[in-house]
């Protein structure tokens, strides 16, 4: 038990510095200051829901039929704004994207890389570095689209190089753009329908066996 300080003058006449005598920590519950293993459970908790909020990598190779057409409709919103936004010229963001693989890849690794900047987890300073990779990857668009050969009002597939050994794949002919929603929308149906049949068929491999 502890003695309450006096209130009576010292000796000299001063009164002392208040001092709260605090009593002896239990062993059993005493801490060092440093030590985390009285923190509350619910704080690791919020910490673990804000990480799992972070966007997670597309794997366009690898989408189910029912993830393809959600994230074809979220990339293709997302593209709309950005060529909007900051207006960009066809030279990096042309109507046709979605028929080119190397564009999807691109501007799906960007829109995620924005999601992830912009998330409210995140650090202050993360749009910033956004907007840095951003710049980067208007260089590379370019260089996809230049090489591509999609334009405003045209299309063409592709061109691939034929490795020796292989058979070439034939040359896709220049189509005109008409109507690029419309377009879009089939692009993504027939895109949806392929992989719902894939899928479709390794579940029937997998009865047969």
């Amino acid at each position: 038990m502890t003695t309450p300080p006096s209130d009576q003058p010292t000796e000299s006449g001063a009164d002392e510095e208040f001092q709260p005598v605090r009593d002896e920590p239990d062993e059993v519950t005493a801490q060092a200051p440093n030590d985390d293993t009285g923190r509350d459970d619910d704080l690791d908790d919020g910490e673990d829901t804000a990480e799992t909020a972070v966007p997670h990598p597309v794997n366009w190779r690898s989408l189910t039929a029912e993830d393809a057409e959600y994230e074809w409709l979220a990339l293709n919103e997302w593209v709309d704004w950005l060529r909007h936004t900051f207006g960009l010229p066809t030279s990096v963001i042309p109507p046709y994207w979605h028929h080119h693989p190397e564009l999807v890849w691109e501007l799906s690794a960007l829109h995620l890389h924005w999601l992830g900047a912009y998330d409210p987890a995140q650090h202050a300073s993360a749009p910033i570095g956004w907007l840095a990779d951003f710049h980067a990857a208007q260089q590379r668009l370019r260089e996809w689209v230049a090489l591509s050969g999609t334009r405003l009002d045209r299309d063409r597939p592709t061109r691939q190089t034929t490795w020796p050994g292989e058979d070439a794949e034939p040359a896709g002919a220049e189509t005109p753009i008409t109507h690029r929603d419309e377009d879009f929308v089939t692009f993504v149906i027939a895109d949806v329908n392929r992989r719902a049949e894939a899928e479709a068929e390794f579940l029937r491999a997998g009865q047969d066996e």
